[in-house]
C-alpha cells in the first residue's frame, strides 16, 4: 500500500470514528430524552385550597393551560431495552392509582371503581396505600354546566372527565379530573397518575397461571339479584383465575373495609407472583397487555425507577391503609341527575384531609418492626 493510500486511509478511518461518536452520542441523547418523556399528559397544576368540612363546601381552582395530546403507555418492541435504573435517595412520590371498571380500551367512559394514593418513599424503601370509598358525595370541578349540578359520587369524577361525556377537555381527561376532585375535597395532591381497566388485571393474572388467596372465613358475594356460585369463595387457601381474582375484588355486598382487604391480598399475591423467577418467561405477554389496557403519564425512567423498587424492597415495607371506620356512617342522597336517592357515607371531610395530610408527610400509618400495627393496616409480609 502506497504512502497516499495510507493516508487516504487513515483519513477515512478517523472520520468512520468520528461519524460513530456522533451516531454514539446522538443515539444516547435520544435514549435520555425518551426516558424522560412522559406516557400521557401530566395532571394540571392547582393552587393550594381551603374548604369547610363537609360535602357541601365550595371551592375555588385555577385552571393552567396545557396542550399535551391524550395517549396511552407505550410498551413493547419498540422500546430501548435497559436494566433497571438506580431507586435510591429519590424524593418521594405521590401517585393516584385508579382502577377503572370499563372493559373497552379507549377510556372513553367507565367509572373509578378503585381509588388509591400511593405515596412512593424511596429513601426509606416503603410504599403506602391509601384506599378512598367510592361512594363519597363529593364536590367535582367543571360539571356544573353540564349536570346543572357539581355534587355527584367521588368514582363518577373519573367519568366526567373522560371525552366519551366531553364535559371537560382537559389532556389528562378522567384521571386529571379525579386527581383535582380529590385535592378540591381532601387535600390529596397527586403527582402522577395511573388508571388500570380491569382487562389489564384479568389478563396479566391469567398469563401468570392464576392467584394463591388465603381466605380464612371465606366469602360468600351472592345478591338477591345475583345468586350466581360464581360469587362463592370458600374458607382457605384457593387458587383463582384471573376473572375469580377480580370477582374476589369487586364484591360489594361486604363492608368497605373488607372489600379493601379483599383488593389487598389480591394485589400481594399479584406482587409475588412477580417474585418468581419463571415470570420472566411471561413478560411479553404482560407487556402486550399493558400497553393496551394502562393510562399513564409516569416517565419510562419512573417506570424503571419503580420497578427497581420493588424488586430491593421487602414485602413488610408495601403497607395498606384505611380511614377510621368510625368516620363513617352509611347515608343516602338525592341526585337530581339520576332522580333517586343514592347511597353514600356521611363524614367530616376535615378529620379525612386530616389523615391526608398526615399520610402525604409520612407520618400516618406509622410502621416499624418493632411496633403493634395500626388498625385499618396490613402489610404484604407473609
Amino acid at each position: 500500500m502506497s504512502n497516499s493510500q495510507k493516508l487516504i486511509l487513515s483519513i477515512l478511518t478517523g472520520i468512520g470514528c468520528i461519524l460513530s461518536l456522533v451516531i454514539i452520542n446522538s443515539a444516547s441523547n435520544i435514549y435520555k430524552l425518551w426516558l424522560q418523556q412522559p406516557l400521557g399528559p401530566a395532571l394540571e397544576s392547582s393552587t393550594p385550597i381551603k374548604l369547610a368540612g363537609t360535602w357541601t363546601a365550595t371551592h375555588t381552582t385555577q385552571q393552567a393551560n396545557i396542550t399535551l395530546a391524550p395517549t396511552t403507555i407505550k410498551i413493547g418492541a419498540e422500546t430501548p431495552s435497559s436494566p433497571f435504573l438506580p431507586c435510591n435517595n429519590l424524593p418521594t412520590m405521590s401517585i393516584l392509582a385508579i382502577g377503572v371498571d370499563s372493559r373497552s380500551d379507549d377510556y372513553r367512559y367507565g367509572r373509578a371503581d378503585v381509588i388509591r394514593a400511593v405515596r412512593v418513599d424511596y429513601r426509606a424503601q416503603r410504599i403506602t396505600v391509601l384506599a378512598f370509598p367510592r361512594d363519597l358525595w363529593v364536590r367535582i370541578p367543571e360539571v356544573r354546566d353540564a349536570l346543572g349540578v357539581d355534587r355527584q359520587k367521588l368514582n363518577s369524577a373519573y367519568t366526567y372527565g373522560n371525552p366519551g361525556l366531553q364535559f371537560w377537555d382537559h389532556p389528562s381527561q378522567g384521571p386529571g379530573l379525579l386527581a383535582r376532585t380529590l385535592e378540591l375535597n381532601f387535600g390529596l395532591k397527586a403527582d402522577h397518575y395511573i388508571a388500570v381497566s380491569m382487562n389489564v388485571f384479568v389478563e396479566v393474572v391469567d398469563e401468570l397461571g392464576g392467584l394463591d388467596i388465603n381466605l380464612p372465613d371465606g366469602v360468600d358475594g351472592r345478591t338477591s339479584s345475583d345468586r350466581s356460585k360464581r360469587l362463592i369463595f370458600p374458607p382457605g387457601e384457593q387458587h383463582l383465575s384471573g376473572e375469580q381474582a377480580l370477582t374476589l375484588a369487586r364484591l360489594r355486598n361486604v363492608s368497605i373495609f373488607k372489600r379493601a382487604n379483599h383488593q389487598n391480598q389480591v394485589m400481594c399475591s399479584l406482587r409475588e407472583q412477580f417474585d418468581k423467577p419463571e415470570t420472566i418467561a411471561h413478560i411479553p405477554g404482560i407487556l402486550s397487555s399493558i400497553k393496551r389496557n394502562i393510562q399513564t403519564d409516569l416517565t419510562p425512567e419512573q417506570i424503571s425507577q419503580l420497578a427497581c423498587l420493588g424488586t430491593q424492597m421487602p414485602r413488610s415495607n408495601i403497607i395498606f391503609a384505611t380511614f377510621p371506620r368510625e368516620l363513617f356512617k352509611p347515608d343516602s342522597v338525592y341526585d337530581p341527575v339520576a332522580k333517586q336517592d343514592l347511597f353514600v357515607w356521611d363524614t367530616d371531610f376535615n378529620q379525612m384531609r386530616d389523615y391526608v395530610t398526615k399520610f402525604q408527610a409520612g407520618t400516618w400509618p406509622i410502621s416499624s418492626p418493632f411496633a403493634t400495627p395500626e388498625n385499618g393496616t396490613s402489610t404484604c409480609e407473609v
